[in-house]
């Protein structure tokens, strides 16, 4: 029965390490055509892309023809702009760290008002417990004044480039009115251009992450597959080696010794090279146990005591002795 149940077990062992190969070679070729798939639509939108540039280039320079040198007279104008917007966007994000800083300071002096309340609720014994919290409290006080401080002059600093931005964007707004005005075309059909060519570029980095995903998950179908093959093949070479090192017929049985012992020797039978050796030694116990074979007078397979007594018979109806003729048979 455990035989059975083990035989069941390693079967189904086989049958779903048949099948792993098979999982991940369905895996392997569905990474291999989604690979396939996004970089057929990567080269596309990567033509698109390079298109729209060349177009755009191309238009920008034959507007820059028709509206001469204003555009570079204007142009400190609209640089001053990009960069009074790059500072107002830094100013927002040094206002969210000041914030959050703020936010862990007030958490971290709560904390402490806890802390020291606990303690000072048992005033006849320190408790370590409330201790320690108090001092971890105390540390996270510390660490969040340093940071509120820190964001603080962050703010600060970007505050004041921002307003420095635009107060030269102001400056320049009104030196060159004129020419902003002029320039104006320019600049519209530059900032169109632009948000298209970044909505492609955005389109372009997703699908290049899409490559990269898909090729690593076949990179790892691929080794996957390496390592199942390797276990297979492991697998069968010491199948062989169990296999040609048990001789044909070398099971294990137990061994019944003697009718008067009743010994059992649950030993297993030896290989080949040792098969005479235990042989003689059997011949040999045989030999010292057993001095008569007189229990085996009675068996009908004994032919050698049913010639015996068939000769005494023969002699006693001939009339040839009067005396029986007993024969004893010793080993």
């Amino acid at each position: 029965m455990e035989a059975t149940e083990g035989n069941l077990y390693k079967n189904y062992l086989d049958s779903a390490q048949q099948h792993l190969p098979l999982e991940e070679l369905e895996h392997l070729n569905q990474a291999n055509e989604e690979i396939n798939r996004v970089e057929l639509q990567l080269d596309d939108a990567r033509t698109t892309y390079r298109r729209i540039l060349s177009e755009s280039a191309r238009k920008l320079n034959a507007q820059g023809s028709q509206l001469g040198n204003c555009i570079e007279k204007a142009r400190p104008y609209y640089e001053a702009r990009r960069l009074a917007k790059e500072a107002q966007q830094e100013t927002q994000k040094a206002a969210l760290r000041y914030e959050r800083a703020v936010s862990m300071h007030n958490a971290a002096r709560e904390m402490v008002f806890v802390a020291e309340q606990g303690v000072m609720a048992d005033k006849n014994r320190l408790d370590p417990t409330w201790q320690e919290m108090l001092n971890h409290a105390t540390c996270k006080v510390n660490e969040a004044e340093e940071e509120r401080l820190r964001s603080e002059r962050e703010h600060q600093r970007v505050t004041q480039l921002c307003q420095q931005a635009e107060a030269k964007v102001q400056a320049l707004q009104k030196s060159l009115k004129r020419l902003i005005v002029k320039s104006k075309p320019y600049f519209e059909l530059k900032a169109q251009f632009n948000q298209i060519l970044e909505e492609h570029k955005a389109k372009v980095t997703g699908l290049e992450q899409q490559v990269s995903h898909a090729k690593m998950r076949y990179s790892v179908a691929l080794r996957n597959l390496e390592q199942i093959s390797e276990q297979i093949h492991a697998r069968r070479l010491q199948r062989l080696v169990v296999r040609r090192a048990s001789p044909v017929g070398a099971e294990a049985s137990p061994l019944y010794l003697g009718a008067e012992g009743g010994a059992r020797l649950g030993a297993e039978c030896p290989a080949a090279d040792t098969l005479s050796v235990l042989s003689l030694q059997t011949i040999a116990s045989d030999l010292q146990k057993f001095d008569s074979v007189e229990h085996l007078l009675g068996l009908s397979d004994a032919t050698s005591l049913n010639s015996d007594e068939m000769e005494e018979r023969e002699q006693r109806r001939a009339g040839h002795s009067q005396f029986k003729h007993h024969r004893s048979i010793s080993l």
